[in-house]
């Protein structure tokens, strides 16, 4: 059995690509509305990820887990803060959550770095970081943790996964195959995707009976192009 990921080295390593490349942004930029994340701007979303990172080295996240308010909170904290300085508050909460991720597997915090990375990348038509190992190694837990009533096996270009319950007798012996890729898994796990695109995914049969089923939260209400 391969050694566990070290979750404080992913997101230091998440960290510190996405605040190279908001910083490598025209400031002009730093206005431009995300749509994976509606009504949130690319300096709304570094805010959001900069107080994540406070509260979580301060242990002051909700026991109940993220809530609507929490997260706009972190966006008015940051008002009165630029861009740059907000990374650098980023910078310095950082090594008080790797402690933490270090101490537990807090699996939600690096990949909601990580999706927000991807969400500013695709607001200003950028395409890197989608075969990260935040990407790749994140894509395999979200599948793990996919719940669905029917035989379900994805496929990525990396490995595959084969969810749901058995194979029941007067079953079709193959299971409903989706054929995807490890960023999609990500983007579509977390709520990046509408129904409508969920349902034009590479499905072997009829998709209906998993869509309500595949997103952590979400799906998104409108498409998401990236």
């Amino acid at each position: 059995m391969s050694d566990p990921v070290p979750l404080s080295r992913l997101y230091q390593q998440t960290r510190t690509r996405f605040s190279d490349f908001v910083l490598g942004l025209p400031p002009a930029s730093w206005a431009s509305a995300v749509p994976a994340t509606p009504g949130w701007s690319v300096r709304d979303v570094v805010a959001h990820v900069t107080g994540v990172a406070q509260d979580m080295a301060l242990r002051k996240v909700p026991a109940a887990g993220p809530t609507p308010e929490w997260t706009a909170g972190h966006v008015e904290r940051g008002r009165d803060s630029s861009v740059p300085e907000l990374l650098v508050t980023w910078a310095n909460a950082s090594p008080g959550v790797e402690a933490l991720l270090d101490a537990r597997p807090i699996w939600p915090t690096v990949l909601d770095a990580g999706a927000h990375e991807l969400d500013v990348r695709g607001a200003v038509g950028d395409t890197g970081a989608r075969d990260s190992e935040t990407v790749l190694v994140g894509s395999k837990v979200l599948l793990r943790g996919l719940s669905v009533d029917r035989p379900l096996l994805v496929r990525t270009e990396h490995s595959q996964a084969r969810v749901g319950p058995p194979t029941q007798d007067g079953e079709p012996d193959q299971p409903v195959t989706l054929t995807t890729t490890a960023f999609e898994v990500v983007r579509w796990r977390l709520g990046r995707r509408s129904r409508r695109q969920l349902a034009a995914m590479d499905w072997s049969a009829d998709p209906e009976p998993f869509l309500d089923h595949l997103c952590v939260f979400g799906p998104a209400a409108d498409d998401v192009l990236e």
